[in-house]
């Protein structure tokens, strides 16, 4: 893998670790998004003034002052040659094709590690998303809204995992379509979980994606997998749920996107199950979803996407 000085000098930044502190990652994340942020990190300066930023700021001092940033620049390299050894691939926020849903973000990742291609294409797309314990009724929906969108040219997202997940996947490709899945792992860990190794596989030879917001070397852990939720929905247009109870990770997945400004769609199934999803459609944070058309009159074009990206930089730019 061939990396550039600025992006490894990022990946050094994410790694820092002082007495068990650390620097906020979507800080590092919101700030590098141009090199004169980077480089002003690098001197010891946050251009952010934030709570965060006034929290991190003894710690990025005291790596730089001492052996820190070295010990850190050992992390990175270290996990640049984990990625490599699965011929990974890296984007940051400091690059021009780092995703551009996900670069309008507030909690955006600062890099990404991804095995086959990153698209343009892939910023008019939706997550299709659900339950692990999912119902045969789910599984057919989950297929069956996979397959239309990718007659109408949509990317499908989704996080790899058993049931809605998979379900979806593997339509998409069924269907010829492309599908992005995000781990809940590191790039270089073993695929979580085992039974869809297979899954992955055949979504790397369709020329599909696999990217991850983690350490390549990250094994899976209790909270990696909600932390997958924010990459789902940020790098979308919007979620689509097929099936999930209160406790869900698609629960939170709708939520999260709310929060990101992103369409949440609704099966009218799962409203008529399930009090938190009749609850978001009453708020409005959500569209009832009854045909495929629910959903793609509500998605917006690739050049508006990017359009809205290259203003976030400019913005960037701009405040330093």
């Amino acid at each position: 893998m061939v990396i550039s000085p600025e992006q490894e000098n990022l990946l050094t930044l994410c790694a820092v670790r002082q007495e068990k502190a650390l620097l906020d990652w979507h800080l590092l994340a919101r700030t590098c998004q141009t090199p004169a942020g980077l480089e002003a990190l690098l001197s010891g300066e946050i251009p952010e003034d934030s709570a965060a930023a006034r929290r991190c700021l003894p710690t990025l001092r005291t790596a730089l002052a001492g052996a820190g940033i070295e010990d850190a620049r050992a992390r990175a390299r270290h996990e640049i040659e984990a990625a490599d050894s699965v011929d990974a691939e890296l984007v940051t926020v400091l690059d021009q094709h780092y995703p551009a849903n996900l670069r309008l973000v507030p909690n955006l990742p600062p890099f990404l590690f991804h095995r086959g291609p990153l698209q343009p294409q892939d910023a008019r797309s939706v997550a299709v998303v659900g339950t692990r314990n999912a119902t045969e009724d789910g599984l057919k929906r989950a297929a069956r809204m996979a397959r239309g969108l990718v007659e109408h040219d949509v990317v499908v997202f989704s996080g790899l995992a058993k049931g809605i997940d998979a379900s979806a996947h593997r339509a998409t490709l069924e269907a010829g379509g492309r599908t992005v899945a995000v781990m809940g792992t590191g790039i270089a860990a073993p695929i979580y979980p085992a039974e869809n190794r297979p899954l992955a596989k055949r979504i790397l030879e369709a020329g599909g994606a696999l990217i991850s917001q983690f350490w390549p070397s990250s094994p899976p852990a209790q909270w990696t997998f909600p932390r997958r939720n924010v990459v789902t929905s940020g790098a979308t247009l919007g979620s689509i749920v097929i099936e999930a109870s209160s406790t869900s990770g698609a629960k939170m997945q709708a939520r999260i996107a709310s929060e990101h400004g992103k369409q949440v769609f609704l099966l009218r199934s799962l409203a008529a199950a399930q009090p938190w999803a009749r609850k978001m459609l009453d708020d409005g944070r959500a569209v009832e979803v009854t045909e495929l058309d629910d959903v793609l009159q509500r998605l917006a074009t690739p050049e508006r996407i990017q359009q809205a990206s290259q203003q976030r930089i400019q913005l960037a730019l701009a405040v330093q």
